[in-house]
């Protein structure tokens, strides 16, 4: 170990190093347990550098955003978390483009967005995570998803190559890219926006976020919507017509707002969580026989 962390320390700076940082400090379920290493490069030389490493050493990696669609165990994580954050979430725009670190907040990218007079990423603005980790999942909201305004994407590979990927090169689906099948790291995205009223754009952007505030349990910490719409129906409807509205596994409840969240009422553990989405995903089957699949990522389960 002594070795690995001297080579870490010569990559990145030692102050973005840490050990058996607890995961519940950066998921938004606020649950999860210690991860052996938590790594947060300050550039995408540094984040290259650090997998290099890891890779080297057969040290599991995973590449952590905002954790806002991340369910990790309560054991934490045998490996290490290198998170793509602020360290990386410069955003520059260049007339009708937006070109954003992976690790700037897609809340902060829609903001500039404004800002400048650009429309067409309103949809964004409550979204939770990492215009990266937005991308890698196609994320979208109110009839919006970013396959529709991304021009480029730089990603490197798992050979460390960097490389430029368009629109169609990313095999846009619903919550779906080619990031996460070829095992890419994404570093920067570029937006193609148009150009916009910026009181009209305001003026939108406030009124998704009464909707959000109005029809979304945000008054407790959840992951967003913890299952993937099926097809031909809506998760949250389903598991309402289940008659779960409401159902609590210890600190885990199917929120009373919306049925498609799973929130976090008071110390959930992952096991709870998990517990929960598989007695929702039993339950839905039995009466509909419609298969949910989680939107959730779960991390360190065996």
């Amino acid at each position: 170990m002594n070795g690995l962390m001297e080579k870490l320390e010569n990559c990145i700076p030692k102050s973005c190093i840490l050990m058996q940082e607890p995961m519940s400090k950066h998921t938004t379920f606020r649950i999860g347990g210690p991860a052996d290493l938590f790594l947060e490069p300050e550039n995408a030389e540094q984040l290259l550098g650090a997998r290099k490493i890891l890779q080297e050493a057969g040290i599991p990696c995973f590449l952590l955003g905002n954790g806002s669609n991340l369910l990790v165990s309560d054991e934490g994580y045998r490996g290490a978390i290198l998170k793509v954050g602020p360290n990386m979430s410069t955003i520059r725009v260049e007339g009708n483009r937006l070109i954003a670190g992976a690790g700037a907040l897609m809340s902060q990218v829609a903001k500039a967005a404004w800002e400048h007079g650009l429309t067409g990423l309103e949809f964004a603005s409550g979204i939770p995570g990492t215009i990266g980790g937005g991308i890698t999942m196609n994320a979208g909201a109110y009839g919006g998803e970013l396959c529709q305004v991304a021009y480029r994407v730089q990603v490197v590979t798992p050979q460390g190559e960097i490389r430029e990927l368009t629109n169609e090169a990313m095999k846009f689906g619903y919550r779906h890219s080619i990031v996460k099948e070829q095992q890419l790291i994404v570093t920067e995205v570029e937006l193609e926006l148009q150009p916009g009223n910026g009181d009209e754009i305001k003026s939108l952007m406030d009124e998704l976020a009464t909707r959000r505030r109005e029809k979304q349990p945000l008054e407790y910490p959840s992951a967003g919507s913890t299952f993937k719409r099926p097809e031909g129906y809506f998760a949250g409807e389903l598991i309402m017509k289940a008659d779960l509205r409401g159902f609590q596994i210890g600190g885990a409840r199917v929120s009373d707002k919306h049925c498609g969240f799973v929130v976090n009422v008071g110390r959930a553990t992952g096991a709870d969580v998990r517990a929960l989405i598989a007695e929702v995903q039993s339950r839905v089957w039995e009466r509909f026989q419609v298969k949910l699949e989680p939107e959730v990522i779960f991390l360190g389960f065996s």
